[in-house]
């Protein structure tokens, strides 16, 4: 091999080692990056007292994960307390770490999320997979029976495959109603999306919130114009410019992403709004959550807030 050769070889292994070097770098810096998305939610039946005004949600912090970003979770909570929306949802995962002891973590939790219940904004959840993650499925509904528990002693109320009628500032007649919707967490089958939707009459405005899509697909054509899910992380480290190339995808088990499998079209999303899935008049939006699985990186697929604003369908 002569030696110009040869120094072009080592030219382009010296500058492909600086690329994935800085792949790295920014894989390491971008969950502390937080990205506010601004989403506008179609709302049929929506009282004109709910016209223009914000819902945030967040999802999966998953405090627990070797080098969870607690930092990011703060800024989420500092943030939505700034932009006072009207109600604060948050979908589920709110710890990691499997086993039956998770007071440290739960303790974490509580002290990230109670400056939300002490500014008024009126906060909902929903639990998901990693908060019944245990040895045995009894210590798993001990486990997220103290986080549910924990949460509501502090004034977050969480749902489990039930609606409520979400606090107006105006008397709460039937005319001014919205419902939040909230659906157990899927995986630990603890999902009943019939019987939440049930619960709210065919004509009153509604919002869904769930941890899993796959409980999505179980909802009546036309019940849910707007819900919103977690769990997938956005795909946690995505390959640019190929929206159904990610690394979760890859790596969950199957269980986990089945739903996957349902999307129709060519390009699969695991973040936003997911055309073609669910039944007619359904419209599903994934948050990318705040937190990891696996490893402490994202790229290409910031941590969410998101911030739904409230407009009648005509």
């Amino acid at each position: 091999m002569n030696k110009y050769l040869w120094r072009r070889i080592k030219y382009f292994l010296l500058a492909l080692a600086g690329f994935l070097l800085a792949l790295l770098v920014w894989g390491v810096i971008e969950p502390y990056s937080l990205d506010r998305e601004v989403v506008t939610a179609e709302i049929p039946w929506l009282p004109q007292s709910w016209q223009g005004k914000k819902i945030a949600v967040v999802s999966d912090f998953q405090i627990g994960m070797w080098m969870a970003n607690t930092r990011t979770i703060a800024q989420s909570i500092d943030q939505i307390i700034a932009e006072r929306p009207a109600a604060a949802l948050i979908a589920g995962d709110f710890v990691y770490k499997p086993g039956d002891s998770s007071t440290p973590e739960l303790d974490q939790v509580i002290q990230l999320v109670r400056p939300l219940v002490a500014a008024q904004i009126p906060t909902y959840a929903v639990l998901g997979n990693h908060d019944y993650d245990a040895p045995t499925e009894a210590a798993g509904q001990q486990r997220a029976t103290r986080i549910q528990q924990a949460l509501e002693s502090i004034g977050i109320r969480v749902l489990q495959n039930e609606a409520i009628v979400l606090p107006n500032t105006e008397q709460a007649t039937e005319n001014n109603r919205l419902y939040l919707v909230g659906i157990g967490a899927h995986l630990p089958k603890q999902s009943q999306p019939q019987q939440a939707i049930a619960q709210v009459s065919s004509t009153a405005a509604r919002f869904v919130l769930m941890h899993n899509p796959a409980s999505f697909a179980e909802l009546p054509a036309g019940t849910a114009p707007i819900a919103v899910a977690g769990h997938t992380h956005g795909g946690q480290i995505r390959i640019p410019f190929l929206a159904e190339w990610s690394w979760m995808t890859l790596v969950e088990d199957q269980p986990s992403w089945s739903w996957l499998s349902q999307i129709r079209g060519d390009i699969v999303r695991v973040s936003g709004w997911i055309p073609g899935y669910g039944n007619a008049g359904n419209r599903l939006y994934i948050n990318r959550g705040i937190g990891f699985s696996h490893l402490p990186i994202r790229f290409n697929c910031p941590p969410e807030l998101t911030m739904f604003t409230l407009q009648a369908k005509t």
